[in-house]
């Protein structure tokens, strides 16, 4: 299979299926694209709009159309030539409801169910009440209260001769070591599950009872003994609650509010979601049970390709990504023969937030991530590096809070670990306590200070994870590992560090095994405290944490519990900095971003040079991405917000004249008009008043008008469902734990208030002209990271419905449906149009960019060998405004592209421009430095009817930017379509 040339990414749903996605292959295909990329197709929870609570990896989803619609939707793709890439998770499963039959057999039968040790639960909690037991945190409120309400009930399943308890949706199994105490009224029908056990070797007979009993509770007596045991165990009556409640403590599981997840889980989840259960991949066993349904789509030829998502939550990430890759190969060989073609390889990337300076690992061989590293780059290079410290300023003035981002993110850090994962940090210092009992050097590290060198440890900690090879830290993870110690040290108490020092080296540090210490000569131990010495290790192996067998070494142990800690620094960090921090901190939101750093605000053409070679040289064929199913901010909203960074004092004035003019519509705690007696006592409060400035300067649509009221108020209905979001993930003064509804109300009033039909002539017309002002920067900023994306080293990804103007949010907002009609419509009038450059005066529709996008992917597949293998190559800008360009070439053989775009570019637009374009004779003398095989060779521009000639070396910008701020230079010969 040959690498992809651009992928489409489809969110599929049920209302949005394979046949919906069949229907615009022939679009997808003329716009450019090579491989349609899916969410994933495996069977999720009824409803799912996202695909990523797998609860059946065996079954392609029913919703989206079963296996015969996938094979209607690629029989369609083959017929264009194209290929299908497909998102898979093996992190984790949905557990909720009662659609996970894996789970729902762990529920049944405990530790000894067939697929026990498929899921990552602790069998041995240092909990009586749960050892044995997984924690079942679904109930709405405390377990006494759903009991006495009568909401947890004892029900029967006729068709399949199952006791079960019931909560709502949620459906739990009685084991039937317990039926013959649930027929205390029916004797009778106990006789067949006398004497069962929970062994494996009973479990079929257990089945056989029961399919026996579907055939006698049809008989009129049966009915009658299966009511009677269902009264008797009615909620409704004392003596009914107490026998269910009784029957409930003998189950595998305990029935739990779902708050008390955070504290007691016993299984770990994906990031701090109860709904979601990690997956023990890394037992061969359970990864060929989880991918059997994708390696046979493989094999068969209907998919091409996979997308891993959240690589981090798994155990041993390279050691996964390499088995996968083998098994890939190995399976290609099989598949059709048509499919055979190129080397085989078959594309593999992984979805890995890198921070900066972190690299992608070699060894797990795959072809790289998804493409949020270049997604963080290129929005960056969007900021003017100028405007980092002047609106930090404006932001601690504003709001009182620090001009720091990594203050806010460590605040934050600190808060999930405490309120949201502290069960997840338990397990970890169990772990380690574990480590510490087993040498006399150590056996003195009490748990409670393991606990607080741990807790610091993730609290600083710069990535997401490290990754140990034989249980040792890797240079990169070293790198990375000692800033947190460091960082730590300096916090911890002087007589921590003992305990942090000693903690690190079992997190990977090289050390020689710890043996015991011989006895002194003298030195007999009593009998009876060495028999228990003994009985306190044995307890403690047996306790091992369920992600591996119970550890016979120091050095299993150590490895053990080097995972437990790296599966607790990757939610932690996603949840502190992407889902808290980035929604409490707002210097300028275009940077709050998944994958990205706000405290890095700019990145400089060089080093988002060197980002490219450094891609190309390592992972050629990267996604690339400026979109995705997970963004907090459409591009164009980000682009936009961008240009903000170029008029900082502008912007502060205008946030203070919006903040005065609306002060009269701000809401007390009560949710009534007018300010109160504390400055910051009122809804929606400093900061997030202040991002929802930001956020409505960034969505607004280029088309609306403020007396536009319906327009307005879609609009503001949207940015609703932004705010509510924003303000519970920032868990300040309302959370998805604790929801205050009344400030949350008050929020929603200010924001319709602002927006009101009344305020056309104000406020309304006030945002609404300064759009308009910054409008052209953001659009020069969409079309640069457009250009980029699509013709920088990888595989360019394009997010549905993103070939025109994006001015999505957060999710739900960005899985909008998309109007594909309209697209279609207006691809065929750009197609009969020419280039972009002849919709550049009506850049407002969007129909440019889809021009942009339709040219550059054109030119990918004319020149494919060009963009898939042609080295990068950065250009010299020179003259008056060369920091305002970044160009570089695409080279290969005696073929070359050279791309040209405008940036920061505010000074040069001047007031009252309306069209997102320097004019030629403002760049002056502004060159970009051609390679020596160009000199003086005709080029023409894709993007535009230009034909900039060089003179010698230099290409004047004045000539090359002329009819568009972008330009796609290449040698006369390339055919224009």
């Amino acid at each position: 299979m040959t690498v992809p040339r651009s992928t489409l990414r489809l969110q599929l749903h049920k209302g949005f299926t394979f046949d919906d996605a069949a229907a615009q292959v022939d679009y997808f295909a003329r716009l450019g694209v090579s491989h349609a990329y899916v969410s994933p197709i495996t069977t999720a929870t009824a409803g799912s709009t996202h695909g990523y609570d797998v609860v059946d990896y065996t079954l392609v989803n029913p919703e989206l159309g079963g296996e015969d619609g996938l094979r209607r939707f690629v029989e369609k793709l083959r017929a264009h030539e194209m290929g299908l890439i497909v998102d898979i998770v093996p992190n984790h499963m949905g557990v909720g409801g009662s659609e996970n039959a894996w789970w729902q057999d762990i529920l049944e039968w405990g530790r000894h169910a067939a697929h026990a040790r498929f899921f990552d639960v602790d069998w041995h909690s240092p909990d009586p009440a749960l050892r044995g037991k997984v924690l079942a945190p679904f109930l709405g409120g405390a377990y006494g209260d759903e009991l006495q309400n009568g909401k947890i009930r004892l029900a029967y399943r006729a068709d399949e001769g199952r006791f079960v308890i019931e909560y709502y949706s949620n459906v739990f199994p009685v084991c039937p070591v317990d039926y013959p105490a649930v027929f205390q009224e029916a004797p009778e029908l106990a006789q067949r599950f006398v004497g069962l056990t929970t062994q494996p070797t009973d479990q079929p007979r257990a089945a056989d009872a029961r399919t026996a009993l579907v055939t006698i509770a049809q008989t009129e007596g049966g009915r009658a003994a299966i009511e009677a045991i269902l009264a008797a165990h009615a909620p409704d009556t004392p003596a009914g609650r107490d026998r269910l409640h009784r029957l409930l403590e003998r189950q595998h599981y305990r029935l739990a509010w779902w708050r008390t997840a955070a504290d007691e889980v016993n299984w770990r989840r994906f990031f701090d979601v109860s709904t979601l259960g990690g997956v023990r991949v890394e037992r061969p066993e359970v990864f060929e049970a989880s991918h059997a349904l994708i390696f046979r789509l493989f094999t068969e030829g209907l998919i091409d390709g996979v997308r891993v998502d959240h690589v981090d939550g798994l155990a041993e990430p390279r050691e996964y990504c390499q088995r996968l890759r083998t098994r890939l190969e190995e399976l290609s060989q099989e598949r059709p023969e048509a499919l055979r073609h190129g080397n085989g390889h078959t594309y593999f990337v992984v979805e890995k937030i890198l921070a900066r300076g972190e690299p992608l690992r070699r060894e797990w061989q795959v072809d790289g991530t998804t493409g949020y590293d270049f997604m963080n780059d290129v929005g960056a290079l969007l900021h003017d590096p100028a405007g980092a410290q002047p609106l930090a300023a404006l932001w601690a003035e504003v709001t009182g809070k620090s001009a720091s981002f990594a203050d806010e993110a460590l605040a934050a850090r600190r808060k999930i670990l405490a309120e949201n994962l502290s069960a997840e940090l338990d397990r970890v210092t169990r772990a380690l306590h574990r480590i510490a009992r087993d040498a006399h050097t150590t056996r003195d590290f009490t748990f409670t200070s393991i606990r607080r060198a741990v807790a610091e440890l993730v609290v600083q900690f710069p990535v997401y994870r490290i990754y140990p090879v034989s249980g040792v830290r890797s240079p990169e993870d070293e790198h990375f590992f000692s800033q947190a110690l460091e960082a730590a040290r300096a916090v911890l108490a002087r007589a921590d560090h003992v305990v942090l020092d000693q903690v690190a080296q079992w997190l990977g540090g090289k050390l020689p095994d710890e043996l015991p210490p011989p006895p002194e000569r003298n030195e007999r131990p009593e009998r009876g405290r060495d028999r228990a010495a003994e009985r306190n290790r044995e307890r403690d192996r047996n306790q091992a944490p369920a992600t591996q067998t119970p550890p016979s070494s120091s050095g299993s142990q150590r490895r053990a519990a080097q995972t437990l800690f790296s599966q607790l620094t990757s939610p932690v960090a996603a949840k502190a900095v992407e889902d808290t921090a980035c929604y409490r901190y707002g210097r300028l939101i275009s940077r709050n971003e998944v994958g990205a750093d706000p405290g890095e605000f700019a990145l400089s053409v060089d080093a988002f040079h060197a980002g490219n070679r450094e891609r190309f040289d390592a992972f050629p064929h990267a996604m690339l991405c400026t979109a995705t199913h997970d963004h907090k901010r459409g591009e164009d909203v980000r682009a936009r917000i961008a240009a903000l960074s170029e008029i900082p004092d502008e912007w502060a004035a205008t946030l203070r004249q919006w903040s005065t003019l609306n002060t009269p519509l701000r809401r007390g705690p009560s949710g009534g008009h007018g300010e109160t007696s504390d400055v910051n006592d009122w809804a929606p409060g400093p900061a997030a008043e202040a991002m929802l400035y930001q956020t409505l300067v960034g969505c607004w649509p280029m088309t609306l008008e403020p007396d536009d009221e319906a327009g307005v108020h879609a609009l503001a209905e949207r940015v609703a469902g932004w705010q509510l979001k924003s303000l519970r993930e920032a868990k300040l003064r309302t959370s998805w734990f604790a929801p205050d509804e009344a400030y949350e109300n008050a929020c929603k009033d200010f924001l319709f208030d602002i927006v009101a039909p009344q305020r056309r002539n104000g406020f309304l017309q006030e945002l609404s002209a300064f759009v308009a002002r910054i409008g052209p920067l953001g659009a020069i900023n969409s079309f640069q990271q457009t250009l980029l994306r699509l013709t920088s080293p990888g595989v360019p990804d394009l997010y549905q419905g993103t070939e025109l103007w994006d001015f999505s949010l957060v999710d739900p907002d960005n899985r909008r449906p998309v109007d594909y009609e309209l697209r279609r419509q207006w691809l065929a009038e750009v197609e009969e149009k020419g280039p972009p450059s002849e919709q550049l005066a009506n850049w407002r529709d969007g129909r440019v960019k889809l021009s942009l996008v339709r040219r550059a992917l054109a030119l990918r597949k004319h020149c494919e060998s060009l963009f898939a293998q042609g080295e990068y190559v950065a250009l010299d800008v020179q003259g008056e405004h060369a920091g305002r360009v970044i160009a570089y070439a695409r080279h290969a053989g005696s073929a070359y592209a050279i791309v040209i775009a405008t940036r920061l570019a505010a000074p040069l637009l001047g007031a009252g421009c309306d069209v997102p374009i320097v004019e030629p004779e403002r760049w002056g003398d502004t060159s970009v430095v051609l390679p020596e095989a160009l000199h003086s060779r005709a080029l023409f521009d894709w993007l535009s009817p230009n034909a900039p000639k060089a003179e010698g070396e230099r290409l004047f910008l004045r000539d090359a930017l002329a009819a568009m701020p972008v330009a796609l230079l290449v040698e006369e010969g390339v055919p224009k379509v």
